[in-house]
This record gives C-alpha cells, sequence and structure tokens, in this order.
C-alpha cells in the first residue's frame, strides 16, 4: 500500500530559502521570499549558454508558494545538465508598496551559494529597463549534486581563542600580498592562498587574530577596491582565489582558515550588512530589489527613494524579518560552514534603526544575533555609528559585543600631535575607556570590549599619519572632496615623503613609536592596520577606496629599509603578550596609580606629560612603570615608587634603534630614579 503523497518532493518546500540538493530524491529545491510578486519564474543555465535557459518553471502561486516564500522541487534529470540559475520576477509596480519589479530582469537569488559572471556581464545592463539575459549575474547549483564533489577536510581543525593576548591585524586580502615584493609566490599574489604563504610573517609579528576587509562577493564592475558595496552575502569574492570556479573560492577560503588556525590566529571577517551593491533609484537592479524592495531597503516616505544613513545610496531594512534572517543566516553561515572566528560589522548602527528609520531601544537583530547559539561563542564588533548616528560605548546595544573606539583614535591622535587639555582624557583611554564600558551593577561591561585603534582602513595610515597635515586624494578622481579632513595628524614640520630632511624622519619614526606604545600599554583590544609596522605610505591618501593598485598595495620594501620599526612594533607586541597586567578583563583601579613628571598627575591645559604605575600582583606579573612626555622639550621625571636598583628600562623611544628596545641580556638596572625623558618620549621600566 503506497504511503501518503509527500508534498515537499512535488511542489517543494519554503525553507531553507536559497538553492539546496536533496541528495535522497536526486533532487534540487529552490525558495525565495518575494510577498508581493504576482508571478515568479525559475531559470536554468547550461556552462555553454549564459542567455537562453535549458530549463524553465513558471511557479504556481496556489501550488507553489508559501506565505511569502515561492518554492519549488526540480529533480535532476530534468534540470538538462544545467549549472547555473536565476529568477524572474514580476508584481505591481505602483509606488505605494514601494516596489521596483521588473518582468525583463533576470535576478540573482539573494541566498546563492556561489556566483558566476558571464563574459557579457553588464553593471549598465541591470540599471537600465529592459532584458539583461546574458548580462546578468547567476547562482551557482549546489557543487554537491556533481559526482566529483567532495566535503572540504577540516581534519582537526579547532577554532583559538585569545583573552590577554588577542591583538587584531586590519589587512586587505588582496593589497597584503599583491604588490611584486611581497615575496608570495606570483600566481598566489591577493588572493587567499597568498595569505597563506604570509603567515610566518603574522607569527613572527605576534598578531594572534586577522580582521580581513570584505571578502563577500562584491560587484567587479563596481571600483570599489576595499570591498563595502556587497552584491551576495554567502560567497567569497572570486578574484581572491587563484581558480575562477566560484567553488574553488570557497575551498582557497577555507584553507586560508584552516592554515591561520593551525599558526594559532584567529579569522575575523568585515562584514556589510547595512547596504547593498544596489545604490540609490538609479542603481542597478541585481537581487534584492527585483525581489523584495520595501522588504530589504529602508525607503523615504514618498517610497521611491532610499534612506541613505550609510552614505552609499540604500540601506538594509534590518527591523523586517526576512532581513534578520538574511542576515543571521549568512552569519550562522559563515561560522559553520567556512569555520570564521567572529565578524566586525561595518556601520552597525543600521542594525538599531526600525523600519521608520528611526533608533530602537532593543533592536531585534541584535537580539538574534547574540542568542543564535552558532554566534553566541564568536566574536561581535561593532562600528557603533553611521552617518547621521553615533552609539559609541553603553549606547549601543548589546553588553557582550566589541565596539571600535573612535574616541580612543581621537584622543591618542591629539595627546601625540601635543595637542593641550589632553592629559586626562589619555588616562581615561589608558585606564580602558570606563566612560564608554563602565562596569555599572545592572550592565556590567569590560574594558576589553574596548577595540583600541590610532589606524584603520579609513583615514591615514600610520606613517602618513605623522606626515601629512592634509590628506591628498587626488587620484580618488573627486578632486580631493572625499575623505575626512578632521585627521589630528601631524607631519612634523614637513609636508609629504619628498626630501625629506633626516631629523624630519628620526621624529616620525619616534612618534610611530610613541603611538605602538600607547596602543600595546592601554587596557582594551589593540587592532592596527597592516603595514603599520613598517611604515607603509598611501602617499597621503586618506580614503583609498578605488584605488587597486601601489597605492593600496603594501609595499614590503619598506619592511626592509624600516627593520628598525618592525622590530619595535615586534618587541612591543612580545612584551604586551608576556604581561597580562596591561589587558584583564576588568578595569586597573586599585593595581594603578597616576603620577606626572615629580609627583601627583598634572591635568592642567597646558600639561604634556603623565607617569603611571601598575602593579601586577594580582595577576601574578611584574609592575610596570611608564613615563609619557608629549612635550615639545625634554622633561626629567622622578619614579615615584620604589628604589632605582628595582627598576629595568625596557623602552627608550627618544633612543635609536636597537637601544629604544634592548636585548633582555642588554637590560640594566637605573642608577638614579631622576630620568631624562626625551621630547616626544615614552619611557616602560619594570620590576618583579
Amino acid at each position: 500500500m503506497a504511503g501518503p503523497p509527500d508534498w515537499d518532493a512535488i511542489v517543494g518546500s519554503p525553507g531553507p530559502l536559497g538553492a539546496t540538493w536533496i541528495e535522497e530524491e536526486s533532487a534540487f529545491n529552490f525558495a525565495l521570499y518575494s510577498r508581493y510578486a504576482s508571478t515568479v519564474t525559475l531559470l536554468l543555465y547550461s556552462p555553454q549558454d549564459f542567455a537562453t535557459p535549458v530549463f524553465q518553471l513558471n511557479f504556481d502561486p496556489l501550488q507553489n508558494k508559501s506565505g511569502p516564500i515561492w518554492h519549488c522541487r526540480i529533480p535532476l534529470a530534468a534540470t538538462n545538465n544545467a549549472t547555473y540559475y536565476g529568477y524572474m520576477v514580476h508584481g505591481p509596480s505602483a509606488p505605494d508598496p514601494g516596489e521596483r519589479f521588473d518582468r525583463e530582469k533576470v535576478l540573482l537569488d539573494p541566498y546563492a551559494m556561489g556566483v558566476l559572471f558571464p563574459p557579457n556581464f553588464s553593471r549598465s545592463a541591470a540599471s537600465r529597463p529592459g532584458s539583461n539575459a546574458g548580462r546578468a549575474p547567476l547562482g551557482v547549483l549546489p557543487a554537491e549534486a556533481t559526482p566529483d564533489a567532495a566535503p572540504f577536510d577540516w581534519g582537526d581543525d579547532r577554532r583559538p581563542h585569545h583573552t590577554s593576548d588577542l591583538i587584531i591585524y586590519e589587512m586587505h586580502v588582496k593589497g597584503f600580498t599583491a604588490g611584486g615584493n611581497s615575496g608570495v609566490s606570483a600566481e598566489k599574489r591577493g588572493t587567499f592562498a597568498g595569505v597563506i604563504e604570509k603567515i610566518p610573517y603574522l607569527q613572527e609579528l605576534g598578531v594572534t587574530a586577522v580582521e580581513l576587509m570584505p571578502i563577500h562577493q562584491y560587484d567587479p564592475l563596481e571600483r570599489n577596491y576595499w570591498g563595502y558595496m556587497t552584491l551576495n552575502f554567502f560567497s567569497p569574492h572570486q578574484s581572491y582565489s587563484i581558480n575562477s570556479e566560484p567553488i574553488e573560492a570557497f575551498n582557497e577560503f577555507r584553507s586560508m582558515v584552516k592554515a591561520l588556525h593551525s599558526a594559532g590566529i584567529e579569522v575575523i571577517l568585515d562584514v556589510v550588512y547595512n547596504h547593498t551593491t544596489e545604490l540609490n533609484e538609479r542603481g542597478p537592479n541585481y537581487s534584492y530589489r527585483g525581489t523584495a524592495n520595501s522588504a530589504y531597503y529602508l525607503l523615504e516616505k514618498d517610497m521611491r527613494t532610499y534612506r541613505d544613513d550609510a552614505g552609499t545610496g540604500n540601506v538594509l531594512r534590518c527591523a523586517h524579518p526576512y532581513v534578520r534572517k538574511l542576515v543571521v543566516d549568512s552569519l550562522r553561515f559563515w561560522v559553520k560552514e567556512m569555520h570564521v572566528d567572529g565578524f566586525r560589522f561595518d556601520l552597525a548602527s543600521i542594525f538599531t534603526r526600525g523600519s521608520d528609520g528611526s533608533i530602537l531601544e532593543d533592536p531585534p537583530v541584535m537580539a538574534e544575533i547574540s542568542n543564535d547559539p552558532y554566534l553566541d561563542s564568536v566574536r561581535l564588533v561593532a562600528e557603533a555609528w553611521d552617518m547621521t548616528s553615533y552609539q559609541l560605548g553603553r549606547a549601543f546595544p548589546g553588553t557582550s559585543w566589541l565596539q571600535w573606539n573612535g574616541k580612543f583614535r581621537d584622543d591618542i591622535r591629539s595627546v601625540v600631535k601635543s595637542d593641550p587639555g589632553k592629559i586626562a582624557d589619555l588616562i581615561r583611554r589608558l585606564y580602558g575607556s570606563d566612560d564608554l564600558f563602565p562596569d555599572a551593577l545592572l550592565d556590567a561591561y569590560h574594558p576589553y570590549q574596548s577595540v583600541n585603534f590610532i589606524t584603520a582602513h579609513d583615514g591615514f595610515c600610520l606613517y602618513d599619519l605623522v606626515s601629512y597635515n592634509n590628506k591628498h586624494n587626488e587620484a580618488n578622481g573627486h578632486n580631493n572632496r572625499d575623505g575626512t579632513d578632521a585627521n589630528i595628524s601631524w607631519n612634523c614640520g614637513w609636508e609629504g615623503d619628498q626630501n625629506v630632511p633626516p631629523q624630519v624622519l628620526e621624529l616620525r619614526k619616534r612618534q610611530v613609536k610613541n603611538f605602538c606604545c600607547l596602543l600595546l600599554l592601554a587596557n582594551g583590544t589593540p587592532m592596527f592596520v597592516a603595514g603599520d609596522e613598517f611604515m607603509n605610505t598611501q602617499g597621503g591618501n586618506n580614503n583609498p577606496y578605488n584605488q587597486d593598485n601601489e597605492t593600496s598595495w603594501l609595499d614590503w620594501d619598506l619592511l626592509t629599509r624600516n627593520q628598525d620599526i618592525f622590530r619595535f612594533f615586534k618587541k612591543m607586541i612580545a612584551f604586551r603578550k608576556a604581561h597580562p597586567s596591561l589587558s584583564r578583563s576588568g578595569f586597573w583601579r586599585a593595581d594603578v596609580t597616576w603620577y606626572g613628571v615629580q609627583g601627583q598627575a598634572d591635568l592642567g591645559f597646558n600639561s604634556h606629560a603623565l607617569a603611571f604605575c601598575l602593579r601586577g600582583a594580582s595577576q601574578q606579573d611584574e609592575d610596570i612603570y611608564v613615563m609619557i612626555n608629549t612635550y615639545w622639550q625634554d622633561l626629567v621625571f622622578t619614579v615615584q615608587e620604589g628604589q632605582a636598583a628595582e627598576w629595568r628600562r625596557i623602552v627608550d623611544t627618544g633612543l635609536p634603534s636597537p637601544q629604544d628596545f634592548p636585548e633582555p641580556d642588554q637590560v640594566a638596572p637605573l642608577q638614579d630614579l631622576n630620568y631624562p625623558v626625551e621630547a616626544r618620549s615614552i619611557v616602560v621600566l619594570s620590576r618583579s
């Protein structure tokens, strides 16, 4: 006697979204969210013809729709050996629902696991009315359907997790190895495989996490080298892979993650769930716009134009349940299938916006991310602002989230630049920014939630910060109007990098070492951008988002030229990792005492000096004494605790290399508690 009919096998299942291979049925399940569509057509394509489908199915809304989900089940035998797929979606065009259906557009599935760009791929064809057949990005059918498909061998891969020794290194996958002097095999430059070849360098430097600038698939025709214009949230960007086949990009990325894990290095992805590459109402209709425009995007009251709190033409409607689902499903995929260790959320304040654009006190997407069982053990890092909202600190929802600390960046830049009235701010930033992350009884925050940084991809790199008073962004094509003017930089008396007098270069190196010291001595989680450790330069360009060239690629020749700075960074990183007293889960509290040049700390407007003693007994660590002189003249500090012979000088940024950070066998006890600290210098002492 035959059993009851299997409805899913006949008409498909509404979940999971996307294209799924059903092994036991030897069939594909397709599911697409589009509440207001009136017709949906599935198109399957062969590798030989990207314009004419080899299979086409018009969904029957009475059979193939459940709620807002269109779905179907297609046996492999019926696909005519298809490899790629897309949709055509049509519905009402009236402005009230805010939809932008176009019955002639071939659309990419928002849940596609892999994207094909045909040879005639065209952004302009997607941006104007009419058909884009043969020129549209297509989804890749699941690889499990092919006979030679095999799961990736993760072996005994285990996720590393760092606490007091967490040091984040922000890097661009391509820019890290694209230069011809990177030491990476020519065919691997600019790829995930190239990163693998540089792992020994990362280990030597001592960083314990890499934060990769966006690696989600973005539009290759959109001039955005940084990758902050996402097209698809489930696929790695193909040009970062040696092999052009979409499935190979997945496996090459996995190989990179596995190799980094084997080296004890965490992998954090910079993700952009706040906007997409579809821009404003004049942008391309690739995927989200043509399937469910009013669901995916925040629209203005006229329902024709897009809100632009991200400064990119559109923002995602993160309060909508299916956008929240898209975000969480994507994050879960990268954790479960790709083994990443965390995420840094670009312009994360967009997550807090309701469907009317207002700020929500308890945004649902934040709760769903924080409570998801696959995500509750990974690092979640927020850039807690957007173009119109600044929510850094306790105002930003999520007490467990780390946050990029923009105030740390600004205050430390001002201090090293010798701006007046900044000593109190310096104390607060070194202490762990308890003004932003207070350990109150009801909502207990921790200093490690502050991601302390002085430089990032956005803005001057470290060498340019001490070499340029003004941005030089002419190459970007915006008449030098792009990029911030608020750089808080100082060129040390000579603008730029041409014919620099030796004394200016010496001062710049000292300032770079000062920045390095303050970053790695502060309580919190330090982060710096790739290349800062050997004074890489971008020629004063503080917004090279479209510079896929030597401007943004690391110049590894500078590593050889500036070995003294690389050595200093490497030793400061090792010093921090050896002293867990610096980076704690809680604030320093009674273990720290703040001093001035001769006695108590001077917090006056004209003060440019600070000292502190951090006692380490509670952490089974040594005591550390730091003297900071940001004044333009030498100052004689008096060490306020202990006897001279108890203290050993570890660092003096006023000295040339290698005396600035001597080897252990060259460290001698102090002869006098009075220590002359040169102008714009930092001295670090320790005692056991």
